[in-house]
């Protein structure tokens, strides 16, 4: 049998047979739940995999992620197992945490990825979004940026978010404002997303769930205030899940919205179509992960990480040397346009961040 990934409990993945409707079977799943692992009726199915399940040349914690197309079998308990991924298109991943040379994927087959972030209240780093953006680039996953909150921002403060915007629509990344409260950018935001698979992403704090909510009502996602202390966010969502978006929900218009790509991947990355009885044109999903404190980057070689900073491989084409870390090397291109400013110094130190990482093995949030 075969089914979409659709939730990710930690315990248990909730897979949509073939041929269901995803808006469905989950507001009847989370109406009747089910009993020790056996599904309800014929709506999602919860499954297992086996302990020794592991993807080839990846170690991961999650050996299964939302968005994969997987095959189960039932056993004669009743129970569902998971006996095989089809091959993935794509997938964001970064590494579990700090120390760690384990991987979490957070989702697969994806069309876009909508980072999510706030310069106040709480303030969104910008190594944070550049690790982040690196890694779309290396997974050829697109990205757009959405800086919400903007409503309570001071002068300054707003200011600063559109000083942030111009520098990464100068590189080629879509830059959106919104806010959740008023309700500002959010038709906009519902043409970007239609007919598109697409990973909700970033800082616990920046109003992910309150997005969810104002996108998918259904979805019913807790959210929580910031904390007075410490002006950071709270982890309010605790596991990875998708949702299907109708166009009740004010997601009718189709857009067009690209996003430059390096061209450069790892060499392991599966780039085979994404199984189109599950996702097409008219469909629009929504993948909401749990509120991501640090982004450590994983499987980069030190001599490819400038490949995922646009600008930074733009320039370096001029360098005197091929293979040239754009550190210390004399004719290095990057260095000079660091110097003449069309490079910034906020996106060269986050470059020179993710080198170290691969360094000493290690990242900093």
């Amino acid at each position: 049998m075969k089914g979409l990934v659709v939730r990710n409990t930690g315990f248990w993945y909730m897979v949509l047979p073939e041929g269901k409707n995803l808006r469905e079977e989950s507001l009847r799943f989370n109406e009747a739940g089910f009993d020790d692992g056996h599904p309800v009726a014929d709506g999602l199915v919860p499954c297992k995999v086996k302990g020794n399940f592991r993807l080839k040349g990846i170690r991961t914690t999650n050996p299964v992620a939302v968005g994969d197309v997987v095959y189960y079998e039932m056993n004669k308990e009743g129970f569902a197992f998971i006996t095989r991924i089809e091959e993935r298109r794509n997938y964001i991943i970064r590494r579990s945490s700090n120390l760690s040379k384990q991987a979490h994927i957070l989702a697969t087959n994806l069309d876009q990825v909508l980072l999510v972030l706030t310069v106040a209240h709480p303030q969104t780093a910008t190594t944070f979004i550049d690790r982040f953006l690196a890694t779309a680039e290396a997974y050829r996953v697109p990205a757009v940026l959405v800086i919400n909150k903007v409503d309570i921002y001071t002068p300054e403060e707003r200011e600063y978010a559109e000083q942030l915007a111009y520098l990464y629509r100068y590189i080629g990344y879509p830059v959106h404002f919104i806010s959740v409260k008023t309700g500002e950018g959010l038709d906009e935001l519902r043409s970007i997303l239609s007919g598109k698979m697409t990973l909700l992403a970033g800082n616990s704090g920046v109003g992910k769930s309150s997005l969810l909510n104002a996108l998918v009502p259904y979805a019913h996602a807790k959210t929580a205030e910031i904390s007075d202390v410490h002006d950071q966010g709270m982890h309010t969502t605790t596991f990875s899940e998708m949702y299907e978006l109708s166009v009740a929900d004010g997601s009718d218009c189709l857009s067009d919205v690209q996003t430059p790509t390096s061209g450069i991947c790892p060499a392991d990355v599966q780039t085979s179509p994404c199984d189109s009885l599950f996702h097409n044109e008219a469909s629009t999903y929504l993948i909401d992960t749990p509120g991501i404190r640090g982004f450590g980057t994983i499987e980069f070689e030190k001599e490819t990480v400038g490949h995922y900073f646009p600008e930074i491989f733009r320039e370096s084409a001029e360098c005197r040397f091929g293979n040239c870390t754009h550190t210390h090397e004399p004719g290095c291109a990057v260095l000079a346009a660091l110097e003449d400013h069309r490079i910034s110094q906020s996106r060269y130190d986050s470059y020179l961040s993710i080198l170290q990482d691969e360094t000493e093995g290690k990242y900093r949030e």
